[in-house]
């Protein structure tokens, strides 16, 4: 029996999964030690009675080290597993009629890129990426085309190396921009403002750009705003993304943002 190969669209952040799931394991390692006596089970105090901050290995290690392995997993298997239906989340946020031009900033592996050339019918596809193995395993040029061969839309995608703040086409080019989880890995919030700059200059009148990421959503905004861009909003629901700051500190607010150009 001949097995059909599929897609493969690698495991986001895979440095971050890595750390995450060494750093648990060696806690619950510690963890461990500790309730087999091989490592004292409470630290600190001071002096003859004892005095002083002590502290817990076991609850110290072992919660912490739970919390670091179970994130690191939901990360693996949903890029592993999820990612599917994320994009068709994110795709559905377009209303398509099959014959526009679109570009993917940061395309990657190729999932939105190759979700949106499904919508295609006499339209293209693009995807521009400078192919960061940090940012997503395998992470090169020759992948997304063949993924989008897998999926049958070979014909309707073409990708390019090229830096989202300063991308290689004219203005007005496209009538959609889709982006996922790339502008943020752009550090510098000046960085950032170009890029969205430049999302929203190659955009034609009436074009939309849908941005989904893990923050800076107040930032690109603001930089719509600015670039001519005067219809927009978020997208996903402003409860679950402030819930979602909550638990990781403020270190994710993830959300959708749409802009359409105007004349």
């Amino acid at each position: 029996m001949v097995t059909q190969e599929r897609p493969d669209y690698g495991i986001d952040a895979p440095g971050v999964v890595r750390n995450l799931a060494v750093i648990g394991t060696a806690l619950l390692a510690v963890a461990a030690s500790s309730l087999c006596h091989l490592i004292p089970r409470v630290v600190g105090g001071s002096g003859s009675s004892g005095e002083g901050v002590r502290l817990s290995v076991v609850s110290s290690s072992l919660f912490p080290g739970i919390a670091l392995l179970a994130t690191a997993c939901w990360m693996y298997f949903g890029s592993k597993h999820g990612k599917t239906a994320e994009r068709d989340k994110l795709i559905g946020k377009v209303q398509w009629k099959g014959d526009e031009r679109v570009l993917d900033v940061g395309c990657g592996r190729g999932l939105i890129l190759i979700g949106a050339a499904l919508k295609l019918t006499t339209g293209s596809a693009v995807g521009v990426d400078i192919w960061q193995a940090e940012d997503l395993s395998g992470n090169r040029a020759d992948v997304p085309l063949k993924n989008a061969a897998l999926e049958g839309v070979a014909s309707r995608v073409t990708v390019q190396t090229a830096d989202m703040r300063k991308l290689p086409f004219p203005d007005n080019t496209f009538d959609v921009v889709l982006s996922r989880a790339a502008v943020h890995n752009l550090y510098a919030s000046a960085d950032r403002e170009a890029a969205i700059r430049e999302i929203a200059r190659v955009l034609r009148p009436g074009g939309r750009a849908v941005i989904t990421d893990i923050r800076h959503h107040r930032e690109y905004i603001k930089t719509f705003q600015e670039a001519g861009c005067h219809e927009i909003r978020l997208l996903d629901s402003k409860v679950t993304s402030a819930l979602c700051a909550i638990l990781t500190m403020g270190s994710l607010r993830p959300n959708t943002t749409l802009a359409v150009k105007t004349g």
